[in-house]
């Protein structure tokens, strides 16, 4: 089956051609011969009568992105000045950031929200340790963990490649539930050691999600941490799952027995224009044959 270009594959690839002739239509029409789909075309001058143009294209793979500008560097008057792939330059310096939620503009400001004010709530923390869900990030901060082991369809990749997706589960947990969430990858793949960890690192969240642990050892660690710990222990590659294929299910049902209704309603409606057709032939007195 041959696959798609995707924008999981795009590419932007800066070149300098003449002002005169037909390098940009043939630019695109090498590339869309070869496979790949045009998603952008930027043209600006460039210096000793030359224009500049950034292609972005949209490719199957790497190999076909590497094509694709092999393709266009054997274009005549075509020079190929740089090559960007999109994805890693939206992966450069991470995808997620910590920003204050309170303005730090003054002394009055540093002094309340650091010391020395912090040290009163602090006080009273210790006092009654259940109100840091109030006073805290913990009500709303959720722990993205993952020992690296089944990232993906990748496989055991370890804690540094598995960073980049953990930091993408984050991206959605603020971006479609306004929660906010971190990565933890672990450099370890020890039960004992990842269940100590979790737990040691519990009370600044009000939530664990446990993420790409291979199997069978993700359910022990699941098993443990929900019965050591006072706050939800959410798995991502069970219980998301389930949430996921339940979801199909329920819009299934939900489809068919909305389709259900509209035939169970079309026909009721048929039968009472066949039962007013056939009360007119047989006069007013409503006595005509029963319809089945």
């Amino acid at each position: 089956m041959t696959m798609a270009p995707s924008v999981s594959y795009s590419i932007t690839v800066r070149l300098e051609v003449s002002q005169q002739g037909r390098a940009v239509s043939d630019i695109t029409r090498e590339v869309e011969q070869a496979g790949g789909v045009v998603t952008a075309l930027d043209v600006t001058p460039g210096q000793h009568g030359k224009l500049r143009i950034d292609v972005t294209c949209a490719a199957t793979d790497t190999a076909h992105a590497e094509s694709l500008v092999a393709v266009m560097t054997a274009i005549p008057d075509v020079a190929v000045h740089k090559v960007s792939d999109r994805t890693f330059l939206l992966h450069l310096g991470g995808k997620i950031e910590m920003s204050s939620k309170v303005p730090l503009r003054n002394r009055d400001d540093l002094s309340m929200a650091y010391t020395p004010g912090v040290a009163r709530v602090s006080l009273a923390l210790a006092a009654k340790p259940e109100d840091a869900r109030r006073l805290t990030i913990k009500r709303n901060t959720v722990a993205v963990v993952t020992d690296g082991s089944a990232v993906l369809g990748l496989g055991n990749v370890g804690p540094y490649a598995a960073l980049p997706v953990m930091e993408g589960k984050a991206a959605l947990f603020k971006r479609f539930a306004d929660i906010d969430a971190w990565p933890l990858c672990l450099d370890t793949q020890d039960i004992d050691e990842i269940v100590r960890t979790v737990a040691a690192i519990a009370p600044g969240f009000g939530g664990i999600n446990l993420e790409d642990i291979s199997a069978p050892r993700c359910f022990e660690v699941e098993r443990r941490l929900r019965d050591m710990l006072d706050i939800p222990v959410f798995h991502d590659d069970q219980h998301g799952t389930a949430i996921a294929v339940l979801a199909v299910i329920v819009f299934r049902q939900t489809m068919m027995l909305s389709l259900m209704e509209k035939r169970v309603i079309t026909l009721t409606q048929t039968v009472a224009l066949l039962r007013h057709e056939r009360e007119e032939e047989n006069g007013a007195d409503g006595k005509g044959e029963n319809i089945v």
